[in-house]
């Protein structure tokens, strides 16, 4: 199949599937004109990939556990390094910061519109406006 197939059955966009062979994610064979070709295990390994890049992981890491990965959501480990759990580790500790920091970020988003709302429900003679 080609790109244009692989990306409208997996959801994937043509610019990420190319991104995703740039990373060594995918290896499509290539045709006589040049054009890709992937077979149906690619469209099994794209679903594998977005669940982690959704979750936030960088594709480095994701290429280090793709070979772990038997069905989408179920990871087996026959083999697991220190090297992986210790990338794991990191990238989870990184997470959490990201998401406290997102958590701030928002409750002060938050405050300040509230704040701008009832400064303009007061200008406005208590009257709620949009």
């Amino acid at each position: 199949m080609r790109i244009g197939e692989l990306a409208e059955r997996t959801g994937v966009s043509r610019r990420l599937l190319r991104y995703y062979e740039e990373q060594g994610l995918i290896t499509p064979k290539r045709a006589r004109n040049g054009y890709r070709e992937y077979g149906e295990s690619h469209v099994h390994v794209v679903l594998q990939i977005t669940g982690p890049l959704d979750a936030g992981l960088p594709t480095r890491i994701i290429q280090q556990f793709l070979p772990c990965l038997d069905t989408p959501q179920t990871i087996y480990v026959p083999d697991v390094t220190t090297e992986m759990i210790a990338t794991l580790r990191s990238e989870q500790a990184w997470l959490s910061e990201r998401i406290e920091c997102l958590t701030r970020n928002k409750d002060a988003i938050a405050g300040y519109l509230d704040k701008v709302l009832s400064v303009k429900s007061a200008n406005n003679g208590g009257r709620a406006t949009s």
